[in-house]
């Protein structure tokens, strides 16, 4: 049996075109694609932390060291230029890869730069 479990991250990054009518997907600075193991025409999902809108699509490269990150197509409507979100992407592991699976969390800046990376994701602690 297999199992979905996060794959990749890129965390709170910032939108900074959307394109209507541009082929649909998400366009992803190619650098912060290597960085965080994610690969061209990859589902991906997408939580606007600005707004609360989450959708599915996939993953098309920009530019490398750009800092693009661009919504295209209809996923335009879901956002604006500025808006912070979360890029995640999703892996089917079986029992045994998942016990040694450590996702790739890389967290940015409002610029899109590389803030820092991690495997691990802190125990969240009670209030």
């Amino acid at each position: 049996m297999q199992s979905n479990f996060l794959k990749a991250k890129l965390h709170m990054a910032c939108i900074t075109q959307a394109e209507l009518w541009y082929d649909g997907s998400c366009a992803i600075d190619a650098d912060l694609l290597e960085l965080a193991g994610m690969r061209e025409f990859e589902q991906i999902d997408i939580y606007n932390v600005s707004n609360g809108e989450r959708l599915t699509t996939y993953i098309i490269a920009a530019e490398a060291g750009s800092g693009v990150i661009s919504m295209n197509g209809a996923a335009a409507r879901k956002c604006e230029v500025g808006d912070r979100i979360i890029i995640a992407a999703y892996a089917g592991l079986s029992d045994t890869e998942a016990s040694t699976h450590k996702p790739r969390l890389v967290y940015l800046n409002q610029d899109n730069s590389v803030e820092r990376t991690a495997n691990t994701i802190p125990v969240q602690l009670a209030v």
